[in-house]
């Protein structure tokens, strides 16, 4: 079977999964996670094949980015003030700290020969990393709107950047650790904000151009073509550049939704266009995870499971307690943080393709990052869902109905 038609059936398996999971009211998400093991799992007997897709979850997790960076105005920042940055930090790491201490106490009772200190590091800093993409899906689905949502959004965009920065140092300080070479102020601090500082460059520059071609170019199709080629652009760029395609693609859509002050009408041509791409960006992620590393994930594991959890959970709470948010915000935010999927796979699939961490020490971090991503997307997405409906930032069909049957 070819790999087009591949994809078409995995996008049919992941629609009529839709209407099956609505029945339980679950969200869109769900269904093609759960689709991308339902066709993993017929790889063998159908001959369905979607390897070498990469490059499409490559491009999807770019529109995510810009998706994401358009909902970060300067003028909702303003309004939450430093709020947003705070919670950031804290949350970030809470879900740190938790991991850390939770490994340290596992390594005292098991051993540093099964729990080493290089994964304690390496692990720590990638559980402070989040889903942008299925936290997205979800609001959009249910057109959430409230506070814990203004607040969740601006969150999850400036938590990979965070998380990614402590995971430049970490990973640094691991490498050392194994190989035995000297620690430098440059490997373990500049070298990472360089990274972090052309990436958010590069970004701005293209979200510039961006909005000064939308002067010349005034028909909704040219417009949408233009953000398809500079997506295209940072993706691109951040291959052969030393960039984050994440950062890249967050900082063009925030410098474009800041630019021009008609980008909510004009972002609203990708919103049309990209849930296919989301669809098969899910569908593909589901069938890269392996039911049988459940099975492997040991001690470390079920560690990194439950502190990360907490550590979410807690680090949201406190930091939105020290900013005194809403009451809903202090309750319901650290429960949307939990999803995790595409950059901690990208930082555990850094670790394992690192020579210096080649052998158990990639493999057991790899391992690891793939259970509880399949853990955390099948029921954080739930979880979001139902915080965000709890928290009253969800209507519900019926109420909406007879909202509109009254008017």
């Amino acid at each position: 079977m070819n790999t087009i038609l591949s994809i078409a059936i995995a996008m049919l398996v992941g629609l009529l999964l839709t209407r099956v999971v609505k029945l339980v009211n679950l969200p869109n998400v769900t269904a093609y996670l759960i689709a991308g093991l339902i066709v993993r799992f017929l790889g063998g007997f159908a001959g369905i094949k979607l390897e070498n897709l990469g490059e499409i979850s490559e491009v999807a997790l770019g529109f995510i980015a810009f998706s994401i960076g358009g909902e970060f105005k300067l003028s909702n920042i303003k309004k939450l003030g430093g709020k947003i940055i705070i919670i950031t930090l804290v949350q970030a790491l809470g879900a740190c700290l938790f991991v850390m201490a939770g490994l340290f106490v596992a390594q005292i009772i098991v051993g540093k020969d099964q729990i080493s200190t290089p994964l304690v590091l390496l692990l720590s800093v990638i559980a402070t990393a989040t889903a942008p993409a299925a936290t997205l899906m979800v609001v959009r689905q249910f057109k959430a709107k409230g506070p814990v949502t203004d607040t969740l959004l601006p969150v999850v965009a400036l938590d990979d950047a965070v998380g990614l920065i402590m995971f430049s140092i970490n990973f640094a300080i691991a490498k050392v650790l194994v190989s035995g070479e000297a620690i430098t102020v440059y490997a373990v601090a500049i070298e990472p904000l360089i990274e972090i500082g052309l990436s958010l460059a590069v970004g701005l520059v293209l979200g510039g151009l961006l909005a000064l071609a939308c002067k010349f170019f005034l028909s909704r199709a040219n417009r949408l073509c233009l953000i398809v080629v500079v997506v295209f652009i940072g993706v691109g760029l951040a291959k052969i550049w030393p960039l984050s395609s994440l950062l890249t693609g967050m900082m063009t859509g925030a410098a474009f939704a800041n630019f021009r002050k008609d980008s909510v009408k004009i972002l609203e041509g990708p919103e049309r266009w990209t849930p296919p791409l989301f669809m098969i960006f899910f569908i593909l992620s589901g069938a890269e995870l392996d039911v049988s590393v459940l099975a492997s994930i040991g001690v470390a594991g079920i560690v990194y499971l439950v502190c990360r959890s907490l550590g979410k959970y807690f680090g949201a709470y406190v930091g939105a307690s020290m900013v005194k948010s809403e009451k809903s915000v202090r309750k319901y935010l650290g429960i949307t943080l939990l999803p995790q999927a595409g950059v901690a796979i990208g930082m555990a699939q850094l670790v394992f393709n690192t020579p210096e961490f080649s052998g158990t020490l990639g493999t057991t971090i790899m391992t690891i990052v793939l259970a509880a991503t399949l853990v955390y997307e099948l029921v954080g997405p739930v979880l979001t869902k139902i915080s965000l409906e709890r928290a009253g930032e969800i209507v519900k069909e019926k109420k909406e109905k007879t909202n509109g049957q009254t008017a």
